[in-house]
Order: C-alpha cells, then structure tokens, then sequence
C-alpha cells in the first residue's frame, strides 16, 4: 500500500492532532500540484480542477481541514474510476 494511502486510512480512524505537513504529504502523494498563497496553500489535482483544497499552515489544524482532504480524495478515487472505465468502454 503506498505511503499516501496508510496516510489516508490513518487519517480516517483520527482526525484530530494532524499538521499542515501531514496533510502536503496526502494531497501530493495522490498527485495534486501545490502553491503558496498569502497564509495557506493551495492544492489542485491536475487532471480535474475542480479538486481544489485550501490549507492553513499552522502547526496543528480544525478536524473539517481532515474532513474534507478525506471527501476530496475520495472524490479524485471515484473520479480517477470513472475515467477509467469510459477509456475502456472506449
């Protein structure tokens, strides 16, 4: 299992105590570029744009930035399966 999927589940059994880095760690590992805004990072997946996160970077971060890094990459898997199955359908 790769090192963004163990981070994944991880952060699916506890969502509290998680930092800005763990969460730069998950967001790149499923392929999402990155850059720097004022006080945050911003993460698009590059194949759908419309998979955008906004991260602050503070030592220790609100349990909803867990929440919805969890939804998002559930939604780039669906996603990721749906492109899949067009292509072979193709």
């Amino acid at each position: 299992m790769p090192k963004a999927d163990k981070l994944l589940e991880k952060m699916r059994n506890s969502k509290a105590g998680w930092s800005a880095d763990d969460l730069h760690a998950l967001y790149v590992g499923f392929g999402f570029d990155f850059r720097e805004g004022g006080k945050h990072t911003i993460y698009i997946h590059p194949d759908f744009p419309e998979l955008r996160a906004t991260v602050a970077r503070h030592s220790t971060l609100a349990v909803g930035y867990i929440q919805y890094a969890i939804s998002l990459i559930d939604k780039l898997k669906k996603l990721k399966e749906e492109a899949a199955k067009d292509e072979n359908d193709s």
